[in-house]
């Protein structure tokens, strides 16, 4: 009894001692351990119901970033037709892709605004130009009104998911963050195939496209008012200075038994940080760049892959077998969500290294499938079979890792000082490639033709696979300081 009274008195003491005390606890990583055994806690892991909600609520963000990619596919004839552009191919593919620029302009700021702001915040800045600029799309009355609400939506989707991503990895437990970052990649799938569903009676009723854009101010309400019942990132609040409330919010997403530890290891990974703002050249150059060019490749490739150029012309290869085109994008739809989900299963069990290894050989073997459907050696009803059933099984494997992995990875290996930051400039590399892909990819279709530029998109595939071998290191299981002290050199 005396044993365990002079345990009690001592976590007493180590729970009112002043937030930088706890380095020194840190410091002395036997003692915690040997409390935690003598204890029981911290041998056993959080709750996983606790942190469930807010990341939920987190991924609305990622559900609006996929319906707005999605949104005008089925509409947009109908939108050229009431606005005045029908024919003119340049204003269809403004109207298409004038929330990239958005989202371009958007990732750029979201780091500055998710540190600047904090996470919940920036969930809800994201929400707003996502609201108006819907608004202003479905009211509408020419194409200038509809280019200025899609770079409003656009300049959200660029915020979110980046502010997603973080928002995942610092509140969840080590345990399931695979699993809760697969959430964000399903959420996506859930808001393409929600578009596709909703602009279904687009040709049969007029002016339904107008009910497309309104249907996603829903969502985007529900993600602004939903983050003020949601915890803040306990890693921005102890980066503030805001320890009691940091305790607090760990208490919420990981049960009291758990803020000790936990706080001890917001302490071991503060050391040495300082409070000076994080720079362009911390990021750019110096002992940064590792993480910086891991993340910026993986989100370079994960684009040059041909992913995009799979989903905007889909349709065309389910045309020429008899698929209609909403019966074809229901079927990518269905496979993209299959292996999201798959993806979620195995995140935690697998690890991410091994799924982004699979998932890239497998595209490269898609995309050989695609290389011999194109060539004279099958031909007829064969080669049309091997181009549906290679682009099925590219979308699978890019679902299983090179699509859910990349946003999950990077916040897990970014040191937490310079995480919202490097993320933004990351993302950006995201969307820069992700428009040159979709602005080059008919003309080099022309040119090159359908095998020389699937072999291309194979061998991307290809040097994906040794880049990942040779840079990425596994996180599954550990918590982001242990993370952080392997990647990151010595002062």
């Amino acid at each position: 009894m005396r044993a365990r009274q002079t345990l009690r008195d001592a976590f007493s003491s180590y729970k009112h001692m002043a937030p930088r005390e706890y380095v020194c606890i840190g410091d002395e990583e036997d003692n915690l351990d040997l409390f935690q055994n003598d204890t029981g806690q911290g041998t056993a892991n959080p709750s996983w119901k606790l942190s469930l909600p807010h990341i939920l609520v987190a991924t609305l963000s990622s559900f609006l970033f996929g319906y707005h990619l999605g949104v005008v596919n089925e509409p947009l004839e109908s939108i050229s037709l009431d606005l005045g552009f029908s024919g003119n191919t340049i204003a269809e593919g403004l109207v298409v892709s004038m929330c990239l620029g958005g989202a371009f302009i958007g990732s750029l700021f979201s780091g500055w605004i998710a540190d600047g702001l904090g996470r919940r915040r920036a969930f809800q800045l994201s929400a707003l130009p996502m609201v108006i600029g819907a608004s202003v799309s479905a009211t509408s009355t020419s194409l200038e009104g509809m280019l200025l609400g899609r770079f409003l939506v656009g300049s959200g989707m660029g915020l979110g998911p980046s502010v997603a991503s973080l928002y995942v990895t610092e509140v969840s437990p080590s345990f399931v963050r695979g699993t809760y970052g697969s959430f964000i990649q399903i959420a996506t799938c859930l808001g393409l195939m929600g578009a596709l569903f909703i602009g279904i009676p687009v040709k049969e009723i007029v002016g339904w496209w107008r009910v497309c854009f309104w249907v996603s101010a829903v969502p985007a309400v529900m993600l602004a008012i939903g983050m003020e019942f949601c915890a803040e990132s306990p890693h921005w609040l102890y980066k503030q200075g805001r320890y009691a409330e940091a305790e607090a919010a760990l208490e919420r997403i990981l049960g009291g038994s758990h803020v000790k530890p936990a706080i001890a290891e917001l302490a071991k990974s503060d050391r040495g940080d300082g409070a000076d703002p994080v720079k362009y050249s911390e990021l750019l150059y110096g002992r940064h760049f590792r993480v910086i060019f891991i993340g910026s490749t993986l989100y370079a490739l994960q684009q040059l892959s041909g992913i995009n150029a799979v989903f905007y012309f889909s349709s065309t290869v389910f045309k020429g077998a008899g698929v209609p085109s909403d019966l074809a994008n229901a079927c990518i739809g269905v496979v993209n969500l299959s292996g999201s989900i798959i993806a979620m299963i195995l995140m935690d069990r697998l690890g991410r290294k091994v799924l982004l290894l699979g998932s890239f050989f497998g595209m490269a073997v898609a995309m050989g499938l695609q290389v011999l459907a194109a060539s004279s050696i099958v031909q007829g009803l064969g080669a049309l079979y091997l181009s549906v059933g290679g682009m099925l099984l590219f979308v699978l494997t890019f679902a299983l890792g090179a699509g859910p992995v990349p946003g999950l990875l990077l916040p897990e290996i970014l040191p937490g000082r310079i995480r919202a930051k490097a993320m933004s400039v990351c993302l950006s590399v995201h969307w820069v490639v992700n428009f040159f892909v979709g602005l080059l990819f008919l003309k080099l279709l022309n040119q090159l033709g359908a095998q020389i530029l699937y072999s291309i998109f194979a061998t991307v595939c290809l040097m994906a696979v040794i880049f990942v071998k040779r840079n990425v290191v596994e996180t599954k299981g550990k918590s982001l300081q242990e993370i952080e002290i392997t990647l990151l050199p010595p002062a």
